[in-house]
């Protein structure tokens, strides 16, 4: 259970678990402060990348958010602002607090924060990291992708979809892998939603194209749609009606 706080200053508008950190402040977003200190490491993924940082709380990812596309040429890290309640950082940091407190399996959140600029802001977000995970595009590349895995990740979905939970972006990298677990991670723009058939299916379908265009066809041949898609399928379907 996530006891969330709220700070407003200079820095911008912080909210964070005080159960996690009882006191976050903007250096905790400054990626350059944890270097200082010796404690930033980088790692690829997302639109830059993100920086695993040890903080007080524990190793952590921070985020900072950056558009994808022809829009990102004119705003780049910028956001229309309609509310801090309505900002990116604070909407992934209450749906990944409640999924959390549901048992989904996704990062904790830890503290986010949005700096506003006239009719726009900037956002980050700061979750707790998964050691020893590896993504699933990873796991792909890697040969270490089967049936079996393939079930495991399909059966997680289902929770999430049980539960009303829609990302916004299910694709291969957005899964992470962790012994015999697997999580979800990077809820930017997801939500709950009212059960439907529709978007349930929509989600499955963007994570096959991810699958596909990562070469998973190319790499297993015919066992990717003979063996890989159907097991995910079938442990997707059995945990749903479960």
């Amino acid at each position: 259970m996530t006891e969330q706080r709220v700070d407003q200053g200079a820095g911008g508008t912080i909210l964070f678990d005080a159960a996690r950190a009882p006191q976050v402040d903007a250096d905790w977003f400054s990626p350059h402060r944890w270097r200082e200190r010796g404690a930033l490491r980088s790692q690829p993924g997302g639109r830059g990348g993100v920086a695993i940082i040890d903080t007080p709380a524990g190793e952590a990812v921070l985020r900072h958010y950056r558009r994808g596309g022809m829009v990102a040429r004119l705003f780049g890290d910028r956001y229309f602002f309609t509310g801090g309640d309505r900002t990116r950082s604070a909407r992934e940091f209450r749906l990944l607090a409640e999924l959390s407190r549901r048992g989904l399996p996704v990062p904790a959140p830890i503290a986010s924060r949005y700096v506003r600029e006239g009719l726009r802001y900037s956002a980050d977000l700061i979750t707790a990291f998964i050691p020893g995970a590896a993504t699933l595009a990873e796991r792909l590349s890697d040969g270490a992708m089967n049936a079996t895995l393939a079930g495991r990740v399909g059966a997680t979905i289902a929770r999430f979809h049980r539960a009303g939970a829609w990302h916004a972006d299910l694709n291969a990298h957005n899964i992470l892998v962790q012994g015999g677990d697997t999580y979800l991670i990077d809820f930017d723009r997801g939500r709950l939603r009212r059960p439907s058939a529709g978007w349930r299916h929509a989600n499955l379908a963007r994570l096959k194209r991810s699958l596909v265009k990562l070469g998973a066809r190319d790499a297993a041949g015919d066992t990717f749609d003979a063996e890989w898609w159907p097991a995910l399928m079938e442990h997707y379907e059995r945990t749903l009606r479960e």
